[in-house]
């Protein structure tokens, strides 16, 4: 199989390399396996949820502990979750159906005029789509009915369009889900499409085009970008997930981070801790897990990859007594000053 071709440049300009044609058919696959998996996820977690609850919305309904969502919003005014209120949910699977259909169709069809007006239309209907999201999320937590048991004056139970928000004693966490990325992994396969095949148009005549080193480096490119990865933790912004107290000093605190790159911050190692010790499903979903380098710039370092110490000298901001290093040099410097030993991150979580 050849990696390099010479192009006829009028030939170029109007049909589609195989690279493309590929890409094509595989976001199709894509979508198609979006019928049968959630596409959003709003995860609330609260102190009487240990175990959190979750609304996971589908192409064609909502699913989670829909019923203890719609009881508790009924105290506030809310109004209740129902599948037959949304029509939405009775045409995006005919949307979704047409663009994977469309895909292959402009794969078959092979004229990069088609592959230009499915991107638009694709593009389009994501657009209108987060916008229908964010008007039933308004309306949601807006419209509320003045006589319910709980009333807040000037509260609004608005959830967020995409990341995290607090309402009340509640936190809200709203992120795409497996299908939700999938689909966002089509439209970026489209977009690598259109790219190569303007660069293609706009090659010089018989110059050799590179199309599959193209197709990689957007793939790259996607792949790169939806990895998880820690946050900087925020004194005077940020709030411990467990706690719910403010980080004041970071020096102290550490983060879970995910397999879906949700992020959970602490203000003291003993939060953290705990936070992993009290759920045994948490601990399984953690794909990494960072303590902050008391010494230094206060970076985040990877748990099982750092040094640490404990002393009853050490007063974390909850009245922890360990810290974190990321070298041993400096975990000696710090112990030489105070009575303490040394422990490993095993030790710590058993």
């Amino acid at each position: 199989m050849k990696f390099f071709a010479i192009i006829n440049y009028s030939e170029m300009k109007n049909s589609l390399g195989k690279v493309s044609r590929l890409l094509l058919v595989i976001a199709a696959v894509g979508l198609i396996v979006v019928l049968a998996t959630p596409i959003w996820r709003i995860e609330l977690s609260a102190p009487q949820y240990p175990e959190g609850l979750n609304l996971t919305i589908h192409a064609n309904g909502l699913k989670g502990n829909v019923d203890i969502i719609n009881g508790l919003n009924h105290y506030i005014g809310m109004k209740s979750l129902h599948n037959d209120d949304f029509i939405e949910f009775k045409i995006l699977p005919y949307c979704i159906v047409f663009f994977a259909i469309a895909f292959v169709g402009v794969a078959v069809k092979n004229q990069r005029k088609w592959l230009n007006i499915i991107f638009v239309l694709f593009v389009g209907f994501g657009v209108i789509a987060m916008v229908d999201f964010w008007k039933w999320e308004y309306n949601y937590g807006h419209n509320l009915n003045p006589n319910a048991a709980i009333v807040v004056p000037g509260m609004a139970y608005q959830p967020p369009l995409i990341g995290f928000k607090q309402l009340l004693n509640f936190g809200a966490y709203s992120i795409p889900d497996v299908g939700g990325w999938i689909f966002i992994g089509a439209g970026v396969l489209l977009l690598a499409c259109v790219v190569i095949e303007w660069r293609k148009a706009r090659a010089v005549k018989k110059k050799p085009v590179q199309a599959k080193s193209w197709a990689m480096t957007y793939l790259l490119i996607f792949l790169g970008g939806c990895a998880a990865g820690p946050e900087p933790i925020v004194p005077g912004k940020d709030n411990c997930s467990l706690c719910k107290m403010g980080i004041s000093d970071s020096r102290y605190g550490g983060e879970v981070v995910t397999g879906k790159g949700k992020v959970y911050k602490f203000d003291d190692l003993h939060c953290l801790i705990s936070f992993l010790k009290a759920d045994s499903s948490m601990s399984a979903q953690a794909n990494e897990v960072y303590v902050v380098d008391f010494a230094g710039t206060h970076s985040l370092i990877k748990a099982n990859q750092g040094f640490f110490l404990q002393s009853s000298e050490i007063r974390g901001p909850m009245d922890g007594n360990t810290i974190a290093f990321q070298s041993r040099d400096s975990l000696k410097i710090t112990a030489s000053k105070l009575k303490a030993t040394d422990i490993t991150w095993n030790e710590l979580i058993r």
